[in-house]
């Protein structure tokens, strides 16, 4: 008897175990089931993110730069212009019409810089593209095309140092609102054809100023808050770091040109009013605002005059336009030419060499300094 109740223990003892043995094989395929739930969830999550990633294009090199900065990793940020190519007089393609109905946001420069951007609005509607326009709310300057006419020795010779009002009187009497979504966007005067006209002859260089260049990535920090609220914290924190390279940079050429032995500087094009302005200098351009203006010969003798008077010993001349105007003039005075970079477009080999905004504005402000101390 006493055996029997050994065996029966025993069994059942046995069963127990084997119960216990299914129930964790059981909690462990439960387990199993719930890590891989939580896995599919977590991917799905990361779906999700990437999905809703914003989709930015920019008009040309320096809203790119100022846009992934700001963007980080919650956009997928495409420049139009390509590399090496002077924005002042490119067009998008019909591919690139179609890439801006897709997107989600433009972000361009304004001031009379990108003609196309009026039309390529009014051809984007009924999409979901929000424009922000990176130089609202900027005093911008007017620039003449005639302004290598004439240089005299003080800063009253020059157009740039005069401010226009960048708002609602900057624009001709014909205007047109461009409403997508909550944003209203800069207005333009348009031709039969259709073709955007900057009247007055503005200024659009603002970037070339660091100072401004901070006010361009707030104003577009505060476009994408409005297109992405749920980022808002992101972007903020994104353009805070940013502006905080900005700021030293200011701080590098404040310190490294109040003290110049000279303070005029000859320039291929009038692309340097704003830096000129804000850090006590005059430009001198060979030609206006369109870098690919011819000079004529009366204002190729003009600024011969300035240099020879001046003693002048560098000629600037830019990477994406010939150089051929600023060789000649410093071949005749016995000069030699430096790069001045209006950061207008990097080439594919700056880009490669890992030359940025910054990187280039400190190349800007070491020539500067060399040739204003000559």
């Amino acid at each position: 008897m006493k055996f029997w109740n050994r065996s029966f223990i025993f069994l059942a003892l046995s069963l127990v175990l084997v119960l216990a043995g299914c129930g964790t094989k059981s909690n462990s395929a439960g387990s199993s089931a719930s890590d891989n739930t939580a896995s599919s969830t977590t991917e799905t999550s990361t779906d999700d993110a990437a999905q809703k990633k914003l989709e930015i294009k920019t008009s040309f090199y320096p809203m790119y730069e100022f846009t992934r900065h700001v963007a980080g990793d919650l956009a997928n940020v495409e420049n139009l212009v390509p590399a090496g190519m002077e924005p002042h007089d490119w067009e998008p393609t019909a591919q690139d019409m179609a890439k801006l109905t897709e997107a989600d946001v433009l972000v361009y420069n304004g001031a009379g810089l990108e003609s196309w951007v009026g039309q390529a609005l009014d051809s984007a509607t009924g999409s979901n593209l929000k424009a922000i326009e990176a130089s609202q709310g900027i005093d911008i300057m007017e620039g003449s095309e005639e302004e290598g006419h004439s240089h005299s020795h003080g800063d009253e010779a020059h157009a740039d140092d005069h401010d226009h009002d960048h708002g609602e009187e900057a624009h001709s009497e014909e205007e047109h609102d461009h409403e997508h979504g909550e944003h209203a966007h800069e207005e333009h005067s348009h031709d039969e054809s259709g073709h955007v006209h900057n009247h007055g002859g503005l200024d659009p260089h603002v970037w070339l100023s660091p100072q401004l260049a901070i006010q361009e990535v707030r104003n577009i920090e505060k476009g994408l808050s409005e297109v992405a609220p749920e980022y808002k914290e992101q972007f903020k924190a994104n353009a805070d770091a940013y502006v905080t390279e900005l700021e030293a940079l200011d701080n590098e050429f404040t310190e490294g040109l109040k003290d110049s032995k000279r303070k005029d500087f000859i320039t291929q094009h009038a692309a340097f009013g704003y830096l000129a302005k804000q850090y006590g200098l005059t430009q001198v351009p060979i030609a206006g605002l369109s870098p690919d203006q011819e000079p004529s010969p009366a204002q190729m003798a003009d600024i011969v005059q300035f240099a020879k008077e001046n003693n002048v010993k560098t000629i600037f001349f830019e990477t994406l336009v010939s150089s051929k105007v600023a060789d000649t003039i410093a071949k005749e005075i016995g000069a030699k030419t430096d790069v001045l970079n209006p950061i207008e477009g990097l080439t594919e080999e700056e880009l490669a060499a890992g030359n940025d905004y910054v990187r280039v504005m400190r190349s800007n402000l070491e020539a500067l300094k060399t040739a204003l101390n000559e």
